[in-house]
């Protein structure tokens, strides 16, 4: 049936539904720095304490205002809250799964583990640094990927000095592991 026919509760179904890239593979935590577990609650906090109930006295008022089937506010706000309280079960859920890992723990090894710094060298001679963070706070612009990503997948458990192969789906490229830096106790 086509979707221009269906009734927007019947779409609601699958609200919950985590895009490929934010999906945890079977049978493993949610791996996520302190720092990236805090970002996610405060932004569970803003939506419960200050944005839903915001939405919900706006949409109360615009109920007032009779007739919703024209109401623009009302339309919007009843929109806007159903996309507010699909947020609230996905940040719920994800701190449900949450796995907070301190990379504090490893300061000082050379040995790469989730939440590492690592500088490593391509066959080219082009230099990158990145830093192995969960599912919910990759940011590749910023030089943050994801545990599952596979260089992160590659270089996990390599030291200092190591060569690794990197298999991509542009063909095989052997990447060599220059530093490997952790966060201090504390500044995490």
């Amino acid at each position: 049936m086509n979707k221009a026919f269906v009734k927007e509760s019947e779409q609601d179904d699958d609200d919950d539904a985590v895009p490929a890239a934010l999906a945890i593979p079977p049978g493993s935590k949610n791996y996520i720095t302190p720092a990236g577990y805090q970002r996610i609650k405060d932004e569970l906090l803003q939506l419960i304490d200050v944005d839903r109930p915001e939405v919900v006295k706006v949409v109360h008022w615009a109920a007032s205002n009779g007739d919703r089937s024209e109401n623009g506010d009302y339309i919007y706000g009843k929109r806007r809250l159903r996309e507010i309280d699909r947020r609230i079960r996905f940040l719920t859920k994800r701190l449900d799964l949450a796995a907070v890992v301190d990379p504090s723990v490893h300061h000082g090894s050379d040995q790469i583990f989730f939440g590492a710094t690592v500088t490593y060298a391509k066959q080219s001679g082009e230099e990158q640094t990145i830093t192995i963070v969960g599912i919910d706070e990759f940011d590749p612009l910023k030089g943050k990927i994801s545990w599952i990503s596979p260089v992160a997948r590659t270089l996990t458990k390599a030291r200092e000095g190591d060569t690794v192969t990197l298999h991509t789906p542009t063909g095989v490229e052997e990447i060599e592991v220059l530093e490997v830096s952790y966060p201090a106790p504390g500044e995490v």
